[in-house]
């Protein structure tokens, strides 16, 4: 697929750091900046009406339940993600791209009907007792950012990041403006509001699409078939995404340490508020991870098979690979480095940030070993997208596996050890799954060459 390193390069011409400085700001703006934005709109809804004491309890059920809709859309929609992009990355490959948007529109109607039959089950027999306007908000709102991740990821896997920045501006900028200005009427109005952001989102996401790849047919099923896809992405995108939401599921649903809000949905007031501005933190190693994986790595990937396909002598091949696997280094010690310092400054600074949200310094060691816990899941992704550029499902399939189960686990045992644990499972879980993928990644990219020619068919 296109790649995103001719357009970063563009930033520095000559070199310069300056250049370089501009280069890391485009790509931590373009890599973290839509997740940054849902955090930051949430979280500016919360801090805007925090003193208004007629909207306190309505506040705090809007973002819980937004934060349920992210955690279950992900999840669910994680068995479509890695599959859907596996099978238009190779369509494109093979010179289809008409393939894209009837494909497209064929994984949002699917989408569209088991969001839709799931959330209406789960509200009709889980929120009886809550007004009929906030049930079918929830539903709606289900649907949609199940559908919005749909859209997303594909538009990520043709590194149109630019769009996607723009319409997540525009569309969390419409939430906060629309939640603010509903919220006399209550936790209603506050989901409507949000509501009014995330189709202007996803519209906005989807016309920029189907732009660039105009629809000669309605909708097409092709990456249900058998022959055209890779059924393991399917269970890693599931694995992945559960992984990623179970230290905060296992926090919501434990009762010594979380609280009912709305309905069925519970909250951790422990844990929430670290891991989520923790998450803040992420923009320096997503920035890296871009430049270093997504342009330098991504190039050399492309040149090395161009080469294979070319003919080239086992020397150039050997140079190349070699290559690779000194930009997969210098990427990981690059993240490794800046989320260190990323840390130190949260360190010196994270009492006053604390202070400034109007939230106790009792949530300061866990806030700083959850900034840990999401430096070390930045790493992973890191080495997750280097396995899948090299094919190696079934490596890829193991580490979410082993993730899911060591975060499960782990969060598990610390809320029995006590307070003074609580964030350890998920930064020990994310080191170890790191530790043992740097092993496995080191190994393949070892043996890429030798690999290469073996999996190849012989003709006769």
């Amino acid at each position: 697929m296109a790649g995103i390193g001719f357009l970063l390069r563009k930033l520095n011409p000559h070199q310069s750091f300056g250049g370089l400085a501009r280069v890391y700001g485009a790509a931590g703006v373009i890599s973290s900046g839509p997740w940054l934005i849902s955090i930051l709109g949430i979280l500016l809804i919360g801090l805007w009406v925090k003193d208004e004491p007629q909207h306190a309890t309505p506040v705090v059920q809007f973002q819980v339940s937004v934060t349920w809709l992210f955690a279950g859309s992900l999840i669910l929609t994680g068995i479509l993600q890695f599959i859907f992009t596996r099978f238009i990355a190779d369509r494109i490959f093979e010179k289809r791209a008409e393939w894209v948007a009837p494909n497209l529109m064929g994984v949002l109607g699917l989408t569209t009907l088991v969001s839709g039959v799931l959330a209406a089950l789960v509200v009709l027999f889980g929120f009886g007792g809550e007004p009929l306007l906030y049930r079918v908000a929830m539903v709606a709102g289900f649907v949609l950012m199940s559908d919005i991740w749909m859209v997303v990821v594909l538009l990520s896997g043709l590194k149109a990041y630019r769009t996607i920045v723009l319409f997540f501006a525009l569309g969390y900028g419409l939430t906060v403006s629309a939640s603010l200005g509903l919220r006399s009427y209550g936790l209603s109005g506050l989901l409507l509001g949000f509501l009014l952001g995330q189709a202007l989102l996803f519209f906005g996401l989807l016309g920029a699409l189907l732009r660039d790849h105009p629809a000669q047919a309605l909708a097409r099923l092709d990456f249900l078939k058998r022959p055209l896809i890779h059924p393991s992405l399917a269970v890693t995108g599931l694995l992945y995404n559960l992984a990623i939401w179970s230290d905060k599921l296992v926090f919501w649903l434990t009762p010594s340490v979380s609280e009912q809000v709305v309905g069925p949905l519970r909250a951790s007031v422990v844990y929430d508020v670290p891991i989520f501005l923790a998450y803040l933190t992420i923009a320096p190693g997503m920035a890296v991870f871009l430049v270093r994986m997504e342009t330098d790595f991504a190039e050399l990937y492309e040149a090395f098979y161009d080469m294979v396909r070319q003919g080239a002598t086992l020397e150039s091949l050997e140079r190349t690979r070699d290559n690779m696997i000194i930009t997969v280094r210098q990427g990981i010690y690059e993240i490794f480095k800046v989320q260190g310092l990323t840390l130190a400054v949260v360190v010196i600074l994270g009492p006053r940030l604390l202070a400034a949200l109007g939230i106790s310094p009792l949530y300061l060691p866990l806030f700083y070993i959850d900034t840990v816990a999401v430096a070390a899941q930045v790493l992973f992704l890191a080495i997750l997208n280097v396995l899948f550029y090299l094919d190696q499902r079934r490596l890829a399939l193991i580490l979410a596996a082993v993730f899911l189960v060591l975060n499960l686990g782990l969060t598990m045992l610390t809320i029995q050890l006590g307070p003074s644990f609580y964030g350890y499972g998920f930064a020990l879980a994310a080191g170890a799954v790191c530790f043992l993928g740097l092993g496995l990644l080191s190994r393949r990219l070892a043996l890429l060459v030798q690999e290469t020619f073996m999996l190849q068919s012989v003709a006769a």
